[in-house]
């Protein structure tokens, strides 16, 4: 099987839209390989941070995405570890303030190139199911399937909200939703790879529905277009 014959799967969507619980579901459910996308560019604000790296440093931010030695190891339905340079930063990466800068730093069209080849390795036998802002548009534009999950913008700040508490961090609702209003902004009008559904992609909105309500719709979409 050749890289242009591996399916591909994107899901793409702002953040709170539940697009990397389904993901990982349906990437078990198939028993294909996964990609978190979101979590490449937050590994790259991780290691700008700790580089004490400025989000405008252009050149010296590509040379850490060129360089960055990352990989996933799935432990458990729906979790799974994030290690870079021997590190393991799941947790680490998954702060507002990573997140925040994870946006600051894709701005740029170069730090984007440099990662693009990086998420496209991923494309291995025998699937790949994907999850991002940019995956159906701009990284995998030929995937045998796309779909862009939304939501409410008050429904994902308490949805970020609940996260948060559950892994015993203080969050202030207004501020989240501040941030969240910020981000999707930056996301939306940057005018390399903006946020936004593909011209053929199925859109789902997660508002009112639970993570195994939005597996269920996902798989049946899968299964009818794929069959798979």
């Amino acid at each position: 099987m050749t890289a242009d014959t591996i399916p591909v799967i994107t899901i793409d969507g702002p953040s709170g839209t539940g697009k990397g619980t389904v993901t990982h579901m349906l990437a078990r459910s198939l028993h294909w390989h996964m990609l978190d996308s979101g979590a490449i560019y937050r590994l790259l604000a991780y290691l700008a941070e700790r580089d004490a790296v400025s989000s405008e440093d252009v050149s010296t931010l590509t040379t850490l995405a060129e360089q960055m030695n990352a990989h996933f190891r799935a432990t458990a339905p729906g979790e799974s570890e994030i290690w870079v340079d021997g590190v393991e930063v799941s947790s680490l990466i998954r702060t507002e303030t990573m997140g925040n800068m994870a946006s600051q730093v894709s701005k740029h069209a170069k730090v984007r190139e440099a990662l693009v080849a990086c998420q496209r390795a991923y494309q291995r036998a025998p699937g790949l199911v994907t999850d991002g802002r940019d995956m159906g548009t701009v990284i995998f534009p030929e995937a045998n399937l796309k779909l862009f999950l939304t939501a409410e913008p008050e429904e994902r700040a308490r949805r970020r909200l609940k996260q948060l508490q559950q892994q015993g961090i203080h969050a202030n609702l207004d501020e989240i939703l501040t941030e969240q209003h910020a981000r999707d902004a930056r996301d939306q009008a940057r005018v390399v790879a903006p946020l936004k559904p593909a011209d053929d992609a199925v859109i789902i909105d997660t508002t009112l529905l639970n993570s195994q309500e939005v597996f269920v719709m996902v798989r049946g979409i899968v299964h009818e277009r794929l069959s798979v």
